[in-house]
């Protein structure tokens, strides 16, 4: 079973800085982070990204620790880091771009993503 990662922020933007073929692709500042977050927890094998139905604007996406590949689940390996989509999110993150910012009052995960329509207006959820 996974675990929820619960120090990470997620936030929705609308577009993309560069539409890739990619299912998901992650900038040197998210591998960074993953490899953080990842390091010293041997029993898990990597990320899993979903996407849930939250939120005033209709989806959110979520971040949980993986322990295993799930038969229908997207695979993406960047850099040593292993992320793995989930079939319900895989439609939805498609081109998508995952990277980390970090600002004085706060740090997140962002994902670019050229198939959101439109957000809410706190950034967290989104509408395809």
């Amino acid at each position: 079973m996974a675990g929820r990662i619960a120090s990470a922020s997620i936030k929705a933007v609308i577009g993309a800085k560069r539409q890739t073929k990619a299912a998901l692709t992650l900038t040197p500042s998210a591998i960074g982070q993953l490899k953080k977050i990842l390091s010293g927890k041997t029993e898990y094998i990597g990320l899993k990204i979903g996407v849930k139905q939250r939120g005033c604007n209709g989806l959110s996406y979520t971040l949980d620790y993986a322990s295993e590949k799930h038969k229908l689940d997207e695979e993406v390996v960047q850099d040593g880091i292993r992320v793995f989509i989930d079939r319900k999110a895989q439609l939805t993150l498609l081109g998508t771009e995952m990277d980390y910012v970090e600002s004085k009052l706060s740090s997140e995960f962002i994902f670019y993503n050229p198939n959101i329509k439109g957000i809410c207006g706190c950034g967290e959820s989104f509408n395809i």
